[in-house]
């Protein structure tokens, strides 16, 4: 994005990075210093479905990648993704394909732009919509920001690949906005909203409403307003959450695609159809056109919830459509969050539908005529079964690290030693930046190793690994002091109520590698002081707090590097 302290990359020239690093050194808080960084997942569904020559698997962004969106100019497609609290926010990515896709930064990336400093981290950025303008070769992203007194806003860009505007905010209520640029040149944005007052009819009655959008001066026209869909698809069946509208013009017609039935189990996507973008939409009669409701609870390799969806024109001249869905473990809790599907669309007749998107989904698709798949190399995103590897010596950090409720810049810099990280007095159960550099969970069945050379200077100072759900919902793993001893503790916060689960005295040298493996449901954490073998803290314990169904919100579990002078955890 720009370049600037809070680029893509890490820090943008040798000179900021001596300067960051001396900056950290006479700072006078403790450094710790991370290195050696590994990530493997090895989930069976990918072990057992070995990928052929034509094929790719689904989802193409495993973990906490929810509310798709999506757009093309010529041959370059952009999609971009929820972030929540977390910093920078919006991930975008860009393929010519709809296979490949690599990460070329985040739309959010500064805090003028980003206000999620006090926010819960399922607050912040939601379902963001990018759109490319032909008419004025004008790139927007609109989104909702639950944080900052920001509320709806639009920012910016004639390249997604150079950074993208300040925020404009938008005066209009509700969620969801997304914007449609009709052919000759008129604007329109629509979203979800409340019923005019004294008109809801039922717990989750929402509507679609429509506004004339001022190009010009980025601005939705006064008094424009109209309801164009009350209720869902039949009101007389009370559905719930009407939400995520897009617009799309074919053959001189208008559809307007929507999520009804809430982010969970009901999730689906619906359809319709009308001659102006104001309406009035007449519902296909097979809606919906994509869900996983229908099935039973326990069936083999589930995927669920799916919803939440954007069309695309491939680059075979055949539609496709990108949405949410979950994919849980054994014990049919989520833990990885909301991943970025795809699915080729069936636009035959008068509405569209996603292939197979009403029965069981499968983990493998049938690639467009003439891709390679390259998911993994050359700098695209891996998927399937992957292993991802850090030290730190890069002074561009990978993109996938983030921060949460501020910059990862504040706290981190590179060194020939890895990463050192700037102590915040917040601990991790603080809702406030934290000195925490996360990594997604992308499987259900992973192991996360990490070296840490650190010795804390008192029972304040702590330094490890958390998995984290959110705030309220987590594990940490780490290393701290009690009077003039060292000792490695495991902690679970469920609901706010803490418990230390184990510790253990250790003899502390010069580094500390932790590990933690999941299978499932069952999670373990390990130490090693000798760099070979590791000694299991705490047995096996449940990964159910780091579960979407237990701690609620809408974000996945993460992995975090993690330090403290604000450490309350007592051996």
């Amino acid at each position: 994005m720009k370049h600037n302290l809070f680029n893509l990359g890490f820090f943008g020239n040798k000179a900021n990075l001596f300067v960051a690093t001396a900056l950290l050194s006479v700072s006078g808080l403790s450094a710790q210093t991370f290195s050696n960084f590994s990530y493997r997942g090895n989930d069976a569904i990918y072990t057992n479905n070995p990928l052929k020559a034509d094929e790719f698997y689904s989802p193409i962004l495993q973990g906490c990648y929810p509310d798709p969106s999506i757009t093309k100019k010529g041959n370059d497609y952009y999609l971009v993704n929820s972030s929540f609290a977390m910093f920078p926010g919006v991930p975008i990515f860009h393929s010519n394909d709809l296979v490949n896709w690599k990460q070329i930064g985040h739309v959010l990336d500064r805090p003028s732009q980003l206000k999620v400093e006090s926010a819960g981290i399922s607050a912040g950025i939601y379902a963001p919509d990018i759109k490319y303008n032909k008419n004025n070769d004008t790139f927007y992203m609109i989104t909702t920001q639950f944080a900052g007194g920001m509320g709806n806003m639009v920012v910016k860009t004639k390249d997604p690949m150079k950074g993208w505007s300040d925020p404009i905010k938008l005066q209009f209520d509700g969620i969801d906005p997304s914007l449609f640029f009709d052919d000759n040149g008129k604007a329109y944005v629509v979203h979800n909203d409340a019923p005019d007052q004294g008109k809801e009819l039922y717990s989750g009655h929402r509507v679609i409403k429509i506004w004339d959008y001022d190009v010009e001066n980025d601005r939705v026209i006064p008094g424009s307003d109209k309801i164009i869909v009350d209720g869902g698809i039949d009101i007389t069946q009370k559905p719930i959450w009407i939400e995520g509208p897009h617009i799309y013009k074919k053959d001189g017609r208008y559809y307007l695609m929507c999520a009804e039935g809430g982010t969970g189990d009901w999730h689906s996507e619906v359809i319709l159809v009308g001659d102006n973008p104001k309406g009035p939409f007449k519902p296909a009669p097979n809606n919906p056109i994509l869900t996983q409701r229908y099935f039973v609870k326990d069936r083999k390799d589930k995927v669920d919830w799916a919803g939440h969806a954007d069309l695309v024109e491939g680059p075979d001249g055949k539609y496709y459509g990108v949405f949410l869905a979950v994919r849980p473990n054994d014990k049919f809790r989520v833990n990885t969050g909301r991943e970025t599907f795809i699915l080729p669309i069936d636009w035959s007749g008068e509405f569209p539908v996603f292939e197979n998107g009403l029965i069981p989904l499968q983990p493998k698709l049938k690639m467009p005529a003439g891709v390679q798949n390259q998911t993994g190399q050359n700098g695209f995103f891996p998927n399937g079964n992957f292993t991802f590897t850090e030290n730190f010596k890069n002074e561009r950090l990978d993109m996938r690290w983030i921060g949460l409720r501020g910059p990862r810049e504040n706290f981190i810099s590179v060194s020939k030693e890895g990463l050192k990280m700037k102590t915040f007095s917040s601990n991790i159960k603080a809702m406030a930046p934290t000195s925490t550099l996360f990594y997604r969970q992308q499987h259900a069945t992973f192991e996360a190793n990490a070296t840490l050379k650190y010795k804390p200077k008192s029972d304040k100072d702590l330094a490890g690994i958390v998995c984290y759900q959110n705030e309220k919902f987590h594990y940490v793993f780490g290393v701290t002091k009690k009077a003039n001893d060292f000792y490695i503790v495991l902690e679970r916060t469920e609901s706010d109520h803490s418990k230390v689960i184990a510790s253990e005295k250790i003899s502390l040298g010069k580094d500390v590698q932790f590990k933690v493996e999941a299978k499932g449901d069952a999670y373990s954490f390990s130490y090693s002081l000798d760099g070979k073998s590791f000694k299991n803290l705490g047995g096996t314990v449940s990964g159910d707090i780091l579960s979407t169904d237990v701690a609620k919100g809408f974000t996945g579990s993460m992995i975090g590097l993690y330090s403290t002078s604000g450490n309350d955890i007592q051996p």
